[in-house]
């Protein structure tokens, strides 16, 4: 897997300060108010868990499948193959995803939760990447800003492959072209 990988773009350490940093502007923005974290799978995985582990108040968490995706592609359609548990009306609601490329999901999934009355609908991501999105979205927590490239990695795949790879880093052309 590792030789599958042109470029390392962002370190565990790194990572870990985004998880770090990130987890205590949440906390200081919700304290006392119990917000649900909704990961949105299977990218968030390693993100999520780590993130959680910083923020030092209430919180619940749940979790929405959904993708826009379709190889490499975008579809332009997001579909929503498994919904949260938890009722999010009259809830502050905190997205979690990985990466915000084309802004599609996220911005379906925000306008989804606010039609069901989510008191307010924040989102944050790990990984905002440096394109021009179909829907303009203002990201309310982002860890770091990536190139445009095929990134992977750290929850990110290919195929659903290397999601387990513990940084981000840049997948070879040759495997996906």
């Amino acid at each position: 897997m590792q030789n599958d990988i042109a470029e390392v773009l962002i370190s565990e350490e790194k990572i870990t300060e985004c998880c770090k940093r990130l987890g205590k502007q949440i906390e200081n923005d919700y304290k006392d108010k119990n917000p649900i974290i909704i990961g949105l799978l299977k990218g968030c995985e390693p993100f999520m868990s780590d993130l959680i582990k910083n923020i030092n108040t209430y919180i619940r968490t749940d979790y929405m499948d959904c993708s826009s995706y379709h190889g490499t592609m975008s579809t332009g359609t997001v579909i929503i193959k498994k919904d949260v548990d938890e009722d999010v009306k009259d809830q502050d609601v905190i997205i979690v995803d990985d990466i915000i490329d084309t802004g599609v999901t996220l911005h379906d999934i925000v306008r989804v939760l606010k039609e069901r009355g989510a008191k307010s609908v924040k989102t944050c991501v790990l990984l905002s990447k440096d394109v021009k999105r179909k829907h303009e979205l203002n990201v309310d927590y982002v860890g770091t800003t990536v190139p445009n490239a095929f990134v992977v990695g750290y929850g990110l795949d290919f195929n659903e492959a290397y999601r387990n790879l513990p940084y981000i880093g840049v997948l070879k052309e040759e495997l996906y072209k």
